[in-house]
């Protein structure tokens, strides 16, 4: 654009000077005017010169005009990068590995991951203990926190085995996502990078949460029943060294 400004201009003024000369010439052999075709025509060289620099004027002004147009297509195209989305989505893989860590904690066994039944169990096995039952009932209770034991700590292990299993996938996603949010275009396809990024921080403190909370449930039973046990055992303890009613002699017949 700059060389063709110059080009015009440099065609305009060489035209003039060429023309000068031509014009002083006729003014000194002809008493300022000259004789064409079609009659009398009077040049004004002062006027010719006014009219090519009107004409450079208007040159200028057109290619400000072009090089304003170019500066708001190239705005567009800046405001059209801005808008253009993220084509990458990590969204359903994180929900995925979301939901197989739920589907983990759905499976807890004896007790699951409800209040309503952790106490309506806590009331009737481990605080609530009725000591007025057998020996053979009292065991048979001890086994059963036992088992609630046993399976909440396969239940945390499950779990841990879970979040573990989802460090990899975790990683390919986190790279993935920082790719795309340095190779982002605009401003929204960043905002839409860093916001994946967040929600796979999300994905990740839901995995902790879902250790802890299954370790957290492991340990509460543990001591449950040991706090049971001890309940249970001064009762058998007491049972165990009471005094009886002791020998009572009766009378017995050998012979008939």
């Amino acid at each position: 654009m700059t060389r063709l400004r110059l080009s015009l201009r440099a065609t305009l003024i060489g035209a003039a000077m060429l023309s000068a000369p031509v014009a002083l010439s006729t003014v000194v052999v002809t008493p300022a005017y000259a004789l064409f075709g079609f009659g009398d025509v009077v040049f004004d060289p002062s006027n010719y010169a006014e009219a090519l620099v009107q004409s450079a004027h208007e040159i200028d002004q057109i290619n400000n005009q072009i090089q304003s147009l170019q500066n708001e297509s190239q705005q567009l195209i800046n405001e059209a990068r801005n808008l253009a989305s993220l084509p990458y989505s990590a969204l359903q893989q994180l929900q995925q590995s979301i939901a197989q860590t739920q589907q983990l904690l759905g499976q807890a066994q004896r007790i699951a991951f409800n209040v309503q039944q952790i106490d309506q169990v806590f009331s009737q096995q481990y605080s609530n203990i009725d000591l007025s039952q057998s020996d053979q009932q009292l065991i048979g209770q001890a086994r059963t926190r036992w088992q609630n034991t046993v399976g909440a700590l396969q239940d945390a292990m499950r779990v841990q085995a879970g979040a573990v299993g989802n460090i990899d996938d975790q990683k390919a996603q986190l790279a993935a996502l920082v790719g795309q949010s340095q190779g982002a275009t605009g401003a929204l396809q960043a905002t839409q990078a860093g916001n994946q990024l967040l929600a796979l921080q999300s994905a990740q403190l839901s995995d902790l949460v879902a250790v802890l909370s299954a370790n957290g449930r492991a340990d509460a039973l543990a001591e449950g029943e040991r706090a049971a046990a001890a309940t249970e055992g001064q009762e058998l303890r007491k049972r165990f060294i009471a005094p009886g009613a002791g020998y009572q002699p009766v009378g017995a017949q050998m012979f008939h």
